[in-house]
């Protein structure tokens, strides 16, 4: 195990894309900030990982939330619900952790 002395703003790189940053030190707590790539995995230890959860999710083409051919979406989520729907071509996979 390596072991350093950091001070606060100071950085350690691990690999070509990650960097740890003491951001403050108060009395015995120490916290950091910790930039990643999004496919790596940042867990403090005490907690267990989980894999990810694949949930397929389908949406038909022709099918409209909340919207019937004579009668035009009624705000912005139902407007942005229906745009959707209708550019919607494949059912993609979503990924969501437990």
């Amino acid at each position: 195990m390596l072991v350093l002395s950091r001070r606060e703003r100071e950085r350690v790189r691990l690999g070509e894309s990650i960097v740890v940053t003491v951001v403050r030190v108060s009395g015995d707590k120490v916290r950091l900030g910790i930039e990643a790539p999004a496919d790596v995995l940042v867990l403090r230890d005490e907690l267990d990982p989980q894999a990810p959860v694949e949930v397929e999710v389908e949406v038909a083409p022709s099918a409209t939330l909340g919207s019937t051919p004579d009668r035009k979406p009624g705000n912005a989520v139902e407007a942005a619900a229906t745009q959707s729907a209708a550019t919607q071509s494949a059912a993609p996979l979503v990924s969501i952790a437990k």
